[in-house]
């Protein structure tokens, strides 16, 4: 029999959460093959590449064996997807194989997307394919260069078995990846709409325990998780704003309690400025597009306020009014998150009045000009050293909307004390010349499904160090041909 890979498991969440989800085992697949491993995140966590690169690694990370400690189950949680409520779904095909401690001591979840149905499937396969799953290991690794909470990729393991989809018959993938934990909202919605007020307490107890330990058995701890949560993802969304990312479906089952992004389905990034852009081709409403994405939050944040009513205070006028003062508090939590960013984006260095308007009215310039909002962020760099014409270049028409905002621009610069070419480093150092180009994203898919990894490896790479020059690299900092798109994502692992 094969030797697995050791793994020092301490699954907590099975031990502490009977009755939170489904104790399983992943699906006997043909032939699992390695077919990408995250290297440095392995050694991170405390495992031996050289073991998981073989033939037992792709058994354990296809979720076909369970390793020795193991404790493989499917998670339970509900959750509003698209704002209907569904009181169950759970991962349906997904798998919590256990948790491990890093090298730092922080406690991980190695969980697998695609191995298989499980008693939450509602039908579905419980598979996935290659280029979803490779999508979700290429963005999630992309957000996580680019400074932003995310889960990680571990690896991506071949099936040998073909997956039918609507398109055709697909390679089948798992995806093996990594996150502080897999609690979202909608395991609160779970217990919540059960009315079991006392498997609701023990989670939240076990979430604080687990991402909030300083509030351990403090009163009103109920109520500051709430606030802490807020506060995670209120600071999450600013910055997948700021970078101008789409998650695509922000359901609450796919909102983290610990502020990760998380499940990578029809996410893209903007080209071309636009607060309505929306990529999924399940969002038929536009629910999910780039600028409605803090209202959401401030949404899904609502609906697991609804869920600790109970716990906040036995009295409900009080309840209700302490955890509505939370959520009211959300868009400018929200607001001042994003506004930090974007003075760091602009090389702002020092708070002033003003500044809200200022950063507003770059974004104003952009509308219906065509303007690809990665590249425009990163010329102002450019202007601050004096030369405006790259920025003026990515605009379809530079008229006095732009000459305006470039004079007060320069002149609320002059409030700054750094030389221009150190505010002009920082902002290089936040504002990335290269991000997952739709474009480029898809053509790594497309010739990975065709059996050739290079422009994944190619793409992976760049990413990878997102905001240093990188020779013969042009290509991965240019927007898209005009023969690409309408550009449409689905939700494929």
């Amino acid at each position: 029999m094969t030797r697995l890979p050791d793994f020092a498991f301490d699954n907590s969440y099975h031990r502490e959460l009977s009755g939170a989800y489904a104790q399983w085992q992943g699906d006997k697949v043909p032939a699992p093959q390695m077919l990408k491993l995250n290297v440095a995140l392995a050694e991170e966590l405390g495992l031996d590449p050289d073991a998981l690169a073989g033939d037992a690694g792709a058994l354990v990370l296809s979720g076909m064996r369970a390793p020795a400690g193991a404790a493989p189950l499917a998670m339970a949680y509900a959750g509003h997807q698209f704002g209907g409520f569904s009181p169950q779904l759970g991962d349906g095909r997904a798998l919590l194989v256990g948790e491990l401690i890093d090298r730092f001591g922080k406690r991980r979840d190695l969980h697998l997307k695609g191995s298989g149905r499980t008693p939450f499937s509602r039908g579905g396969d419980g598979k996935a394919a290659l280029g979803p799953v490779l999508r979700e290991y290429l963005v999630g690794e992309a957000m996580y260069a680019l400074g932003v909470p995310t889960t990680r990729a571990l690896a991506a393991v071949t099936t040998g078995e073909k997956i039918h989809r609507e398109s055709g018959a697909k390679d089948g993938a798992v995806l093996a990846r990594v996150a502080s934990s897999h609690l979202r909202v909608g395991s609160f919605q779970f217990f919540a709409a059960r009315g079991d007020t006392a498997m609701l307490q023990k989670l939240a107890d076990y979430a604080i325990a687990r991402h909030d330990p300083d509030l351990v058995g403090r009163d009103g701890r109920y109520l500051d998780v709430l606030k802490r949560v807020a506060e995670r993802q209120a600071s999450l969304v600013a910055q997948w704003v700021n970078l101008g990312f789409v998650h695509g479906v922000m359901n609450t089952d796919n909102m983290t309690i610990s502020g990760e992004t998380i499940d990578y389905g029809p996410c893209a990034f903007l080209d071309s400025y636009s607060p309505q852009a929306s990529f999924s081709s399940i969002d038929q409403q536009g629910r999910y597009a780039y600028g409605n994405q803090p209202n959401i939050a401030a949404w899904n944040l609502a609906r697991l306020a609804e869920c600790l009513l109970g716990l906040i205070s036995p009295e409900d006028d009080t309840a209700i009014k302490q955890a509505t003062e939370v959520i009211n508090a959300v868009p400018a939590l929200y607001q001042a998150q994003w506004l930090k960013g974007l003075r760091q984006k602009l090389g702002l260095l020092r708070e002033k009045d003003g500044d809200l308007a200022l950063a507003s009215g770059f974004l104003m310039t952009m509308q219906g000009q065509n303007v690809d909002y990665t590249n425009a962020f990163r010329a102002l760099s450019d202007v601050l050293l004096g030369d405006p014409s790259p920025l003026r270049a990515l605009y379809d028409d530079p008229a006095k909307e732009l000459d305006a905002w470039l004079a007060a621009y320069a002149a609320r610069s002059g409030a700054e004390r750094a030389s221009p070419e150190a505010r002009a480093a920082a902002m290089q150092a936040v504002n990335p010349l290269y991000i997952p180009r739709n474009h480029k994203v898809e053509e790594a898919l497309q010739a990975a499904e065709a059996g050739d990894m290079a422009s994944f490896e190619r793409l992976l790479s760049i990413l990878q160090s997102p905001f240093t020059p990188q020779k013969g690299a042009a290509a991965y900092a240019s927007g898209a041909p005009d023969s690409f798109g309408p550009y449409k994502t689905f939700c494929g692992t």
